[in-house]
């Protein structure tokens, strides 16, 4: 009786799917309720230093829409509702979110108020840093492979034009 041979792989196989990882434990996910976490941290601060209105109304708003997205991808309803773009929806909203939060915390920073809202500036600063590093990250995962995952081919599965 002869053993088994590995088979090689070829082009009428497809390649195994990479295992499925929760959201909570991908680096988008912690970088993502990271934000959610820092965001709702500084409008916290603006309530308590009663800060103006807008303060409180952008960064409520940017909580709202951050925890809709986190919602979104932990009960998986972006590959449920494909007539969305759900990648670029979200990249859009990092950077809308960049500019405003920006704003927000350097004018929370420039007068000389509370430390409340001084506190509520900086952590929408840093909530910026995640914004950007949020965004970084979906770009990469779309440059790479706009369909799903990115899975590297062997070199002689790859097509040469010439």
């Amino acid at each position: 009786m002869q053993a088994a041979q590995p088979r090689r792989p070829d082009s009428t196989q497809p390649l195994p799917k990479a295992p499925y990882r929760p959201f909570c434990l991908s680096v988008k996910g912690h970088v993502k309720i990271l934000r959610l976490v820092l965001t709702v941290t500084s409008m916290v601060f603006f309530i308590l230093a009663q800060a103006p209105e807008p303060y409180i109304v952008i960064t409520g708003f940017e909580v709202t829409v951050v925890f809709f997205f986190i919602i979104l991808y932990l009960l998986r309803l972006d590959r449920l509702l494909t007539w969305l773009f759900w990648p670029l929806l979200d990249i859009i909203n990092s950077l809308v979110t960049t500019v405003f939060m920006i704003i927000v915390s350097v004018l929370a920073l420039i007068p000389e108020t509370t430390t409340m809202t001084v506190l509520g500036g900086v952590f929408g600063l840093v909530s910026v840093v995640c914004c950007i590093a949020d965004g970084a990250l979906i770009y990469r995962k779309l440059l790479f492979n706009p369909s799903g995952p990115y899975q590297k081919k062997p070199s002689h599965e790859q097509k040469h034009i010439l």
